[in-house]
């Protein structure tokens, strides 16, 4: 059975891959593949697992390769969220006689920030309302007392907006604080900085497996682990396996390939999405207009529900996120918009996969007005 385009079935659109791309069409190729021919214990000595390891080497130099690593410097979990688990919680252990206070933004992935304030303290850094970090408060947060790790995304997934990456590690490097980079919404989209000490990325969001994560630890960042070591080729207890890991390298320098057009392609797609929602009457189209994501927008509307518009976009075919990727469900509202002092209410997400069809993006443009207006008259509130 062939796999749909972009992941939606005949008459759908999905549209929803800010953090959770669908697979893409040569990484399910790679991981069927795999499980034929990669499937022994790359640990054993015997051909099965001289081919294994093989398999898992060359996995380890493709993602190395386009997220400016060295092989030895990448390990892979068993998700994004593990990955910023080990991250947080190793630098902290490994520095813990500096303290154990973290520095993040505001605006950070939920796994960085629920997992410094559960390795240690966390102090938060302000943003704008562009979703972009203070440099001058970030300064203060990293000299105001001992602190043993930084943490910055390159860019936000719920947002869109690039950080000031170049300066922050600067602000960094001064301070004597290793720096974490998160790449969770950004690799295999855009090219990533290299000024980092630890960088986590996820592998579902560019279109490779969901239960893969990575890891890069370089090799002047003092780390260590937080559980019994295990014998193994991994420094994370619960790795992936190797079908899945060479999946995503697969279809990490598959996406990497294409940045150059699709990147520009999306772009132009998202500015026709922003330009329609700022039409809308009390709307607030949020994130910066250039300096962002090619593939993710966002925006809200004011008296109009979050969950209301994603069922009514949803029965007309069109698979949109709602509030942020990490707290739709539980019915708060989207810490990075609250944060930002944006509005909250009725909130939009949506992330273009690659090869995203240009007349999926005009159908939704097409029926954003009458979606909301729908959903406004709906709550009786269509005449305000």
């Amino acid at each position: 059975m062939s796999q749909p385009r972009n992941g939606a079935p005949p008459g759908r659109s999905y549209l929803d891959a800010a953090t959770f791309a669908p697979l893409l069409p040569i990484a399910r190729e790679a991981l069927l593949a795999a499980l034929d021919d990669g499937w022994a214990d790359p640990r054993r000595l015997h051909q099965e697992g001289r081919r294994a390891r093989l398999l898992l080497d060359q996995a380890r130099e493709a993602v190395a390769a386009a997220v400016g690593a060295r092989p030895e410097e990448v390990t892979f979990t068993a998700t994004h969220t593990r990955a910023v688990q080990a991250a947080v919680a190793g630098v902290l252990k490994a520095r813990r006689r500096v303290g154990g206070a973290a520095v993040a933004s505001a605006v950070e992935h939920s796994a960085v920030l629920n997992a410094a304030r559960h390795a240690g303290d966390l102090r938060t850094v302000r943003v704008d309302r562009l979703g972009r970090v203070d440099l001058d408060h970030l300064v203060a947060a990293v000299t105001a007392a001992p602190t043993a790790l930084a943490c910055l995304q390159v860019a936000n997934g719920e947002v869109g907006t690039r950080q000031p990456v170049a300066a922050a590690a600067d602000v960094c490097r001064a301070a004597g604080v290793p720096l974490l980079l998160d790449a969770g919404a950004s690799a295999g989209h855009v090219r990533l900085p290299d000024t980092w000490d630890a960088l986590t990325c996820d592998a579902g969001a560019w279109g490779g497996p969901a239960e893969v994560g990575v890891l890069c630890l370089r090799a002047s960042t003092r780390w260590l682990p937080t559980e019994p070591e295990q014998d193994g080729v991994e420094i994370v207890a619960g790795s992936p396996g190797l079908p899945a890991v060479l999946a995503a390298a697969v279809a990490l320098e598959y996406a990497g390939a294409r940045q150059a057009t699709e990147g520009p392609r999306r772009a132009q797609l998202v500015d026709r999405i922003r330009r329609a929602a700022r039409r809308l009457p009390d709307s607030e189209v949020v994130g910066d207009d250039g300096d962002r994501l090619p593939h993710v927008v966002t925006f809200s509307c004011l008296y109009a529900d979050g969950e209301a518009l994603l069922d009514a976009f949803d029965r007309r075919g069109f698979a949109v996120g709602s509030g942020s990727a990490c707290t739709a469900t539980t019915l708060r509202p989207s810490h990075v918009l609250a944060a930002m002092g944006v509005l909250t209410h009725g909130n939009i997400r949506l992330g273009l996969p690659l090869g995203v069809r240009e007349e999926s993006v005009e159908a939704f443009i097409a029926a954003l007005p009458e979606v909301v207006a729908g959903v406004r008259d709906q709550l009786g509130v269509g005449d305000l």
